[in-house]
């Protein structure tokens, strides 16, 4: 939501401040979905999170063993070995939860890998719309994509093609 006033409070200015200033849209979703390589970051870092969540599944699975094990011989054990049972099952639940921690929370794998593999791209792409709106001109240049940060784009305004283009890539059709 602050995204969106915030990119309200731009276009404003820049409606204020058209007469004097250039300005254009791009849409990095679309740049970067036709970028070959980012396609196969994103396939990569989705198959580490496919094998990193059968992982944990199996963790859980394991534990649900333990606990459906206990569940049918707890009335045959003594006290202190019901208590010691109970105290595997309780370990075994921390170390699953933190393993999903590690890979899945904030910080955690997923979020690094993702940094090394898309990042690079990513950083690449607003680089070229840097030298894009150096060389033509432009004062701001708004990105369309993901939250609502235009709020209307004439599609000549939109240099998506442009920057792949510099790039030296084409758009898939």
């Amino acid at each position: 939501m602050k995204k969106a006033i915030f990119t309200l409070a731009l276009c404003l200015v820049a409606a204020f401040a058209a007469n004097a200033q250039k300005y254009a849209c791009v849409n990095t979703e679309y740049i970067l979905s036709n970028i070959p390589d980012y396609d196969q970051a994103q396939q990569t870092l989705d198959k580490f999170s496919v094998d990193w969540q059968k992982e944990i599944e199996a963790k859980f699975q394991e534990l649900d063993k333990m606990y459906k094990s206990y569940q049918s011989e707890a009335y045959l054990l003594p006290e202190d070995l019901k208590n010691k049972r109970q105290d595997e099952i309780i370990e075994k639940e921390k170390e699953v939860k933190e393993l999903q921690k590690k890979r899945f929370g904030s910080g955690g794998d997923l979020e690094k890998k993702r940094e090394d593999l898309l990042k690079p791209i990513q950083d690449k792409v607003y680089t070229a719309i840097e030298k894009y709106a150096n060389a033509k001109g432009y004062s701001i240049i708004f990105d369309k994509s993901g939250e609502s940060s235009v709020i209307y784009a004439n599609a000549k305004a939109d240099v998506s093609d442009d920057i792949l283009k510099q790039m030296g890539y084409t758009a898939k059709q």
